[in-house]
């Protein structure tokens, strides 16, 4: 009975340890995690400007969202168009240039290195870099198109083209990340599977075709879908290169949140754009995930 009541008793103290050693995380995920969602759900509801307590108002923010409110389907539609820029042609172009910093070429891995450069560097600076860049009367971009002469545009002046120019800053500035990860899908893939295609009698576009886009294709889905929600939730390129000018052109959804919040202190209508930002990007995850069944192809499953 004496040692039974002694392994209780080492058992409880060592339950005490171990929840002595989770509280502190499991009160920060509390506190910082799960709290503020469901305070900013629960503001979403309420109309506040952090001054005067909140007053409820139902579901009123997000009926003006959708029924009232100019600025948000500009903001929503700036964003699907920035998304579809920035997913598809960044995810081509890492591809392609994956392909080719996977053959055998010397210096490769300083091309590895400099594609990623633009991926640790702080988004500001880069911001701030390509605004030097686009600038219409002494930026470098506009003065290699005089020398070809061709007038440039005013870039981020002009709303038919501040838009565009965001996207291939976006395009250029993600690009490393993605080359990598295409990297390492590429280097995963066996040469068996070349080796049986050459015997078969498979160019290199057939191989490409027939076995590194079969077996790159889980890799691929993860880009893409990293890709989609990254892309919903772009804000400091717009907010350091356009501030979402100009005429709300780059007015993208985390920006307009943030000028709502604190701009405006529009706290429930924030709120609301937050939650309804959130639901777009679930929602288009699950369609990815729903699709990934028709061209995704996983060699366990085999």
């Amino acid at each position: 009975m004496g040692s039974k009541a002694t392994l209780r008793g080492l058992r409880r103290q060592e339950e005490v340890t171990g929840w002595l050693f989770v509280t502190p995380v499991a009160l920060g995920i509390l506190i910082f995690s799960i709290y503020p969602v469901l305070f900013s759900l629960y503001a979403s509801l309420t109309s506040w400007d952090l001054i005067s307590p909140p007053h409820w108002i139902g579901i009123q923010n997000y009926v003006d969202l959708f029924t009232t409110d100019r600025f948000f389907g500009v903001a929503l539609r700036n964003s699907a168009v920035y998304s579809l820029g920035t997913v598809l042609p960044g995810l081509a172009l890492a591809l392609i240039f994956a392909v080719l910093l996977n053959q055998e070429i010397s210096g490769r891995f300083v091309y590895r290195a400099i594609y990623f450069i633009p991926v640790v560097a702080p988004g500001v600076a880069v911001a701030i870099l390509w605004t030097w860049i686009y600038e219409p009367n002494f930026g470098i971009l506009n003065f290699l198109l005089r020398i070809v002469g061709i007038r440039g545009p005013r870039w981020l002046g002009s709303s038919q083209w501040a838009l565009i120019s965001i996207i291939i800053m976006a395009i250029w500035s993600g690009l490393g990340y993605d080359i990598v990860i295409f990297l390492a899908g590429l280097q995963s893939i066996s040469k068996d599977y070349y080796e049986a295609a050459a015997i078969d009698g498979a160019n290199a576009l057939q191989k490409f075709r027939h076995v590194t886009l079969p077996l790159l294709s889980p890799v691929t889905f993860f880009v893409l879908v990293l890709g989609v929600i990254n892309s919903f939730q772009a804000f400091t390129a717009p907010y350091v290169m356009t501030g979402g000018g100009p005429a709300n052109a780059t007015m993208m959804l985390v920006l307009y949140l943030y000028n709502q919040a604190f701009r405006f202190q529009h706290m429930g209508l924030a709120s609301a754009v937050a939650y309804c930002l959130f639901f777009i990007v679930v929602g288009l995850t699950v369609v990815n995930f729903r699709l990934q069944r028709l061209w995704v192809f996983y060699e366990e499953a085999r």
